[in-house]
């Protein structure tokens, strides 16, 4: 926390997180084991570094209180809520504005903005357990095979968006999990998934999520299967900027930056709206390129949507950044928010 006089308090946020991926690129800085900062988190607190670095040298150009918040576990979708829990704005005092940003694979040195108020879908994430009775594979009449019905549960959920869901209305379901036994010859006990929602509206995230439980339990009633467990093990809101403060940041962007891109609704999914705490604290988040003209400009296409389909993405182990404009834009980017909100006419 950097106080300097009256004035707002201006939070800005980064996540720490990286992701589980043998990281693929080929350069020389590449992450060696098991783990690699593939959604560009190690960026984001870079730039948030440099941007309170400019801010602290700064000071007489700006007047209130600069709050830096490192999140963890943004890709569990559980820390920003772990964080106000744990007395964040009780200890440092609640916001006047939460801004943050996010690496996209867009050119490097440019920023995009949401082209409406809605910028992320809502999600919930799903474990279950179906349980089931073991046994040889050779006697599948003794046993009760959790494999079975938890294809029978992939298959059924499908309907959820097909047949349960209004066609105007985009919600996605996935299966990212599912494991169960160890050998060929051996029926299991017990078959685990876990179960992504999203969509562009909270009620439809939670009409998805009870679609989503009903099916699993009536699959392992017809399978004479045990009562499932079904746990909803993380949640975040639908990521929507505050109008107000949106537009002051996106002014704040094109005087100093340039023309600002224009980015549709995305279905991935982010854990900051929690830091509006229901609506009480305005939020602002855009995103910053991080592509090398070279490889924008090789990428195959004829238009940008074209582009994006064939170049590396957040997620991907060959996700890799332009250092030098991608930091250079982010820093300038967090830093003329924040200044736009401290010089509030």
């Amino acid at each position: 926390m950097l106080a300097n006089g009256p004035g707002p308090t201006v939070l800005l946020r980064a996540e720490l997180d990286a992701l589980p991926l043998a990281e693929e690129t080929g350069l020389p800085y590449s992450a060696r084991g098991p783990a690699m900062h593939a959604c560009g988190h190690d960026a984001h607190l870079a730039c948030l570094a440099g941007a309170v670095r400019l801010l602290a040298r700064r000071r007489d150009q700006w007047s209130g209180t600069l709050l830096a918040v490192g999140q963890p576990a943004e890709e569990t979708l559980t820390g920003a809520r772990a964080m106000l829990d744990d007395g964040l704005y009780d200890r440092f005092g609640r916001p006047d504005v939460a801004l943050a940003q996010h690496l996209i694979p867009l050119p490097a040195g440019t920023v995009a903005h949401g082209a409406g108020p809605v910028l992320m879908a809502g999600t919930a994430q799903l474990d279950v357990t179906i349980h089931g009775e073991g046994g040889h594979a050779a006697a599948p009449h003794l046993a009760i095979d959790p494999v079975v019905t938890a294809a029978a549960v992939v298959t059924r959920l499908q309907a959820v968006v097909a047949r349960e869901t209004n066609p105007l209305e985009p919600v996605v379901v996935t299966v990212g999990s599912l494991h169960a036994g160890s050998r060929s010859n051996v029926i299991p006990a017990t078959a685990t998934m876990s179960i992504t929602v999203r969509a562009f509206s909270d009620e439809q995230v939670d009409r998805t999520v009870a679609a989503v439980s009903r099916v699993v339990r009536a699959e392992c009633a017809a399978s004479a299967a045990p009562d499932p467990d079904i746990a909803v093990t993380a949640r975040a809101p639908v990521n929507r900027n505050h109008d107000a403060a949106a537009r002051r940041v996106r002014r704040a962007h094109e005087s100093c930056l340039g023309p600002v891109a224009l980015q549709p609704p995305t279905m991935a999914s982010e854990d900051f709206p929690h830091f509006a705490a229901a609506g009480e604290v305005p939020t602002a988040y855009w995103y910053v390129g991080s592509l090398s003209p070279g490889s924008w400009a090789g990428a195959p296409g004829d238009t940008p949507l074209a582009k994006l389909a064939s170049v590396p993405a957040n997620h991907s182990p060959r996700f890799a950044p332009d250092p030098e404009p991608t930091l250079r834009t982010g820093t300038a980017a967090l830093t003329v928010a924040a200044l736009a909100h401290f010089l509030e006419d």
